[in-house]
């Protein structure tokens, strides 16, 4: 097995609604926000090598929405997941499976494109891979997160008859070395990616943790549709990754791919950040 970073590039969310209660005097000074309260994430996707199977997790935004919504969010930063995919010798249609986290759409927009009035699966060779419980979350959503849910980056995949549905078992085997854990604090049975790989175990964050400045239990984004769960999945995963040593690689740190932890006297903190690669 391979494991490879796979940037999409930058955007911006305010620094509020990324730390909710959390006073701006504090988590301003990890995550410095603009004149606008605006705050860089990165859309750090991952892909895995195992056997015949070229895994793409998550596709970052995409590029398909209106000007009008792309000005919301200040796309920036000189990659794409196109030139990442590239820069690795690989095309989108090597990939053979494409594992969405959840359908959000940061997470979801890269998965279809539009080729003049179509809209189409942008990985034609892949399966994609959500779950039951999630699908129906995002295809019916409630009045707060519909904002994010949007059909177009969605249904295409239905229509294509190239969706599948993972059965939301927590820690069902995906692939070789490649486990699956469900949260639903941020989202509805949100999946995380728990991978074997050079006798260590990585477990992709998704949206439960999306930087090293979340770290602190009571750090929980605004967005989260069920905030005191993802507090208590924070606690069991940390605790967990501190147990058994370990990385955990982030989708949204501007910075930091990936940290080991140590426990301090403040709580669970980060004890090395690093780059996949320099594993």
């Amino acid at each position: 097995m391979k494991l490879h970073t796979i940037n999409t590039g930058f955007f911006k969310l305010d620094g509020g609604a990324m730390f909710g209660v959390v006073p701006k005097t504090i988590w301003n000074k990890t995550n410095p926000a603009d004149a606008n309260n605006l705050c860089t994430w990165a859309m750090r996707c991952l892909l895995v090598e195992d056997n015949d199977r070229l895994i793409l997790v998550d596709t970052g935004i995409g590029n398909k929405q209106s000007e009008k919504f792309f000005s919301h969010y200040y796309l920036h930063g000189n990659t794409s997941l196109d030139a990442s995919l590239q820069s690795l010798g690989f095309h989108r249609d090597d990939i053979t499976d494409v594992f969405l986290t959840h359908l959000h759409f940061d997470h979801v927009g890269g998965a279809v494109v539009r080729e003049g009035e179509a809209l189409l699966p942008a990985f034609k060779n892949a399966t994609y891979w959500s779950n039951a419980k999630h699908w129906d979350w995002a295809v019916n959503p409630n009045e707060r997160e519909k904002a994010s849910f949007f059909k177009e980056n969605i249904i295409p995949i239905q229509e294509s008859g190239q969706l599948k549905l993972i059965d939301a078992v927590d820690g069902i085997n995906f692939s070789t070395d490649f486990d699956v854990r469900f949260v639903s604090g941020h989202t509805e049975s949100m999946m995380l990616p728990l991978i074997k790989y050079k006798q260590r175990k990585i477990l992709y964050m998704a949206d439960l943790l999306p930087s090293t400045g979340h770290l602190p239990i009571p750090y929980v984004m605004a967005y989260d549709m069920f905030p005191l769960t993802t507090l208590a999945e924070k606690k069991l995963f940390l605790n967990e990754a501190l147990e058994k040593d370990y990385v955990l690689y982030f989708e949204h740190d501007p910075i930091n791919e990936c940290c080991t932890l140590q426990q301090t006297e403040k709580g669970i903190r980060v004890k090395e950040t690093f780059k996949l690669s320099e594993l």
